[in-house]
């Protein structure tokens, strides 16, 4: 292990500082400075701020040419409240480091403290702390940014906490792990009335009655079955909070999951149909969009290869678990630019789970998760 126990205890602290001051999708404005302030003093060869929104990439230099490699954690909190009674609990009401990004972020703080003492001998490494992963913005934003371009990686690595597993147990496998996702707004426009003569407006509550179950229908199956669809219905609206007025508008949103980009475009077309269907029953105008798209993510053998190289030198067990898994992750965007592959290091059988109010980083994974990429670099680069 390259970091000492001084290391581990700083990172710790550091991790707990992050935590503290969670910042939002599109938001990351102190959470990044706050790693710049860390990445400084280690001398990188180059640190690029504001990359995509508020992203930050360090990038350490071996003296030769060789590939180069990036690792990838992600800056953004939740909009939920932390119900916490530790130390270093959030202190930004309705906000969270609820899903582990802090304790990502401090995995890659840790490479670059392992890079200051020992450059690569060959090649490049670029930290990528990305932001708006959770509303799966971010990736996209990264990449388009042309600064990009100077850091485009030959390989691309990522690793995400998951509760329910043993701690310190890897899942892994190539291909399909992360499902592809992405919300729809479907919104009725009827017309208003007083809520004493309901039948002089034109109200959506039935269409949007009948919709809801009509789009959860949708669902079929489980990964890794190619036809797995899930809709869920996440908020609805309608009307005004009053009592004197009957509705005339109101929204349903749903989130709609593949296991592959393929798919989506047929279960977006049937939950179009099911809205349109509904609409014109009960004679409402309709408009639908979309949000928060994500790719599905796909590891690359080659680069599933070398993570699994690297855990059986550090004696770290793992398999497949029970990959693919249901939940989205744009680091699926990366792959148009270079075989990646993410791995899933478990939080514990018992932990809480990712989003959850109380759930927390296990900091015992930093080492672990540090010692796994660090690997990869020695192997790769030297």
């Amino acid at each position: 292990m390259f970091l000492s126990n001084r290391d581990i205890v700083d990172l710790i602290d550091f991790r707990q500082e992050l935590h503290r001051h969670p910042e939002v999708s599109g938001e990351e404005e102190q959470t990044a400075r706050r790693i710049v302030d860390v990445l400084k003093p280690l001398s990188p060869a180059r640190i690029i701020t504001g990359l995509g929104g508020h992203g930050v990439a360090a990038v350490f230099e071996g003296e030769t040419s060789g590939p180069t490699l990036l690792f990838r954690s992600e800056l953004d909190a939740l909009p939920i409240v932390e119900k916490s009674t530790a130390a270093y609990r959030s202190t930004i009401p309705g906000k969270g480091h609820l899903c582990g990004h802090d304790g990502h972020s401090t995995i890659l703080t840790a490479l670059a403290l392992g890079l200051s003492r020992q450059p690569p001998k060959s090649g490049r490494v670029v930290l990528l702390f990305q932001p708006a992963e959770e509303d799966g913005s971010g990736a996209a934003a990264v990449l388009a940014d042309p600064r990009f371009a100077d850091i485009t990686p030959d390989f691309a690595f990522s690793l995400h906490n998951l509760p329910g597993m043993p701690l310190g147990h890897v899942a892994l496998k190539a291909g399909p792990v992360n499902c592809a996702s992405r919300g729809m707004k479907i919104r009725f426009s009827g017309k208003t009335a007083h809520a004493s003569q309901p039948e002089t407006g034109l109200s959506p509550m039935a269409a949007m009655a009948g919709l809801m179950p009509a789009l959860t229908a949708l669902s079929h199956g489980a990964p890794p079955d190619e036809a797995f669809t899930l809709a869920t219905v996440t908020h609805a609206w309608l009307g005004e909070e009053a009592f004197g007025i009957a509705p005339g508008d109101g929204e349903v949103w749903v989130t709609l999951r593949t296991l592959v980009d393929d798919r989506m475009a047929e279960l977006c077309a049937r939950a179009e149909a099911l809205a349109a269907e509904a609409a014109s029953l009960h004679g409402l105008a309709l408009s639908t969009s979309y949000h928060d798209i994500f790719l599905h993510c796909d590891n690359a053998p080659e680069a599933v290869a070398h993570l699994a190289r690297a855990l059986d030198e550090e004696s770290i067990p793992h398999d497949e678990g029970d990959l693919p898994m249901r939940g989205s992750e744009d680091f699926g965007r990366l792959r148009a630019v270079a075989p990646s592959a993410m791995f899933f290091l478990g939080s514990g059988e018992k932990h809480s789970a990712l989003h959850n109010p109380d759930y927390d980083f296990p900091d015992a994974l930093i080492a672990i998760g540090a010692g796994v990429f660090m690997r990869v670099i020695r192997n790769l680069l030297g």
